[in-house]
């Protein structure tokens, strides 16, 4: 019997070469304004239209600023990559979402909410996070600027076909324990490239239980262990999720849909390529220590001592922690941080604001952090003020900015200092991503509504 991923991928072939690669049918190509400027003008070049331009929608997001937003963009860089999009959009008859538009946002967090990304389908971004969408029961992953033109063109893409991974997580998660942090966690045993070359289903009970944004978020990171893309088996959470949604199936194009969509699983007898197991149990609020995704640990562990560590990863261990100036066996607990951020294509959702918002109710930011809470689009927005969230983090200290990828990574307004220490639901920590010489800890929107309030990386649970 096929794993989920073969029956999504076979559907989608339209050949295979000799020895060579597959040619796969995309039905969504999602463009940003980082890597589609080139693809345009090799579009223009070779006096090409888009095959199929209704299956294609634009956004800004990594380069707009998330304030302001009503008057010109200050960066120039930022302002004709932002001004670019809208104009080859325009020019090759696509939707495009652009800033204040009240469709805008972070395209990993508007494809989702607007049912554009739906179970089934293969789904493309000249983005590493595109992987997100695959929450939606979708094989979704991220190219290079150059393949983005050939689906322009073609509504084609040539690739290797991956293989599979089943990562099973069983057992019920303890308070305080959220999606983000199984994340982390499986980073730290899997390292950042331990899925490498496969396509990850995540199954077991924690995956069931999880809500749609949590769902989200666990696939956004799937990139972080190396892995081309993760996915979740379409059920009734999902189905409850896309229902009623701008561009989800109505009437009877609904029952159908969710007739097929329930087909959508492994069968019982599917043989994966790699099988691995995990205990709910076994995590914790999750904190990373060092300059990648999966140099992570418990928030109530020491980072690892240097007789932990073999021989071959010595000096970059020593390099990761003497760029953020720590050292072998330490705690995090109780460590001095300078900002927080909630955001990003991760954690940028209106659950994540809910948590956030819970935890910081009734109690003040700290006078020492500087906190960026940066909704993943409008519509999270509007959500977060319709649910009166907006009262409560005013009444805690915070204010919300508008939307966009924002602290994530430096290509917008929106960066941490040299040196300051940035508690960040975003999903990199690397060397200068949030800043030249910014140092980024990842983690939950718990761990960092906690740091908020006490100034100090804190267990959440304890504020609970």
């Amino acid at each position: 019997m096929n794993t989920l991923f073969d029956k999504i991928w076979d559907r989608h072939v339209v050949q295979i070469a000799d020895d060579g690669p597959t040619q796969l049918y995309i039905d969504r190509l999602y463009c940003h304004e980082v890597t589609s400027p080139q693809a345009f003008d090799g579009m223009r070049a070779r006096g090409l239209k888009c095959f199929r331009p209704e299956q294609i929608y634009c956004m800004p997001d990594h380069n707009t600023p998330t304030h302001d937003q009503d008057k010109p963009i200050a960066d120039p860089v930022s302002k004709k990559q932002v001004d670019t999009l809208e104009a080859n959009a325009a020019e090759f008859g696509l939707t495009h979402y652009g800033m204040l538009s009240p469709d805008n946002g972070i395209i990993h967090v508007v494809g989702p909410e607007k049912g554009l990304s739906l179970p089934g389908m293969t789904i493309v971004c000249g983005d590493s996070h595109t992987s997100t969408h695959g929450a939606m029961g979708a094989v979704a992953f991220g190219i290079g600027t150059s393949e983005v033109e050939m689906v322009m063109a073609s509504q084609c893409i040539l690739q290797q076909k991956p293989k599979s991974m089943r990562i099973t997580i069983d057992g019920k998660l303890e308070r305080g324990v959220t999606a983000k942090d199984v994340a982390l966690y499986l980073m730290s045993r899997l390292t950042t490239s331990g899925a490498t070359g496969y396509f990850v289903e995540y199954s077991g009970s924690v995956v069931r239980d999880m809500s749609m944004e949590g769902r989200l978020t666990l696939c956004n990171l799937s990139i972080e262990m190396g892995a081309r893309g993760g996915f979740v088996a379409p059920d009734e959470t999902t189905f409850e999720y896309i229902r009623g949604r701008e561009f989800a199936p109505k009437g009877e194009d609904w029952d159908k849909a969710v007739e097929y969509w329930k087909t959508l699983k492994s069968g019982d007898d599917a043989v994966f390529d790699s099988e691995l197991h995990f205990d709910a149990a076994e995590i914790e609020p999750m904190v990373t220590y060092g300059t990648n995704p999966g140099m992570g640990m418990g928030i109530t562990q020491s980072i690892p001592t240097l007789d932990a560590i073999d021989e071959a990863g010595k000096a970059s261990f020593m390099k990761s922690l003497d760029y953020m100036g720590f050292r072998p066996g330490e705690q995090l607990l109780g460590r001095k941080i300078d900002y927080v951020f909630l955001g990003a294509c991760t954690n940028g959702r209106i659950e994540d604001f809910r948590a956030f918002a819970s935890l910081v109710k009734g109690r003040y930011k700290a006078g020492s952090v500087t906190a960026w809470l940066v909704p993943g689009s409008w519509a999270v927005d509007r959500q977060i003020r319709e649910e009166g969230l907006d009262k409560i983090l005013e009444a805690a200290g915070f204010a919300i900015r508008q939307p966009g990828c924002s602290a994530c990574l430096a290509m917008n307004d929106d960066k941490i200092p040299a040196g300051k220490y940035s508690v960040s639901t975003s999903n990199r920590n690397f060397e200068g991503r949030q800043g030249p010489g910014a140092r980024t800890i990842l983690a939950s929107p718990l761990v960092a509504a906690a740091a908020a309030v006490t100034g100090v990386i804190t267990d959440p649970r304890e504020l609970l």
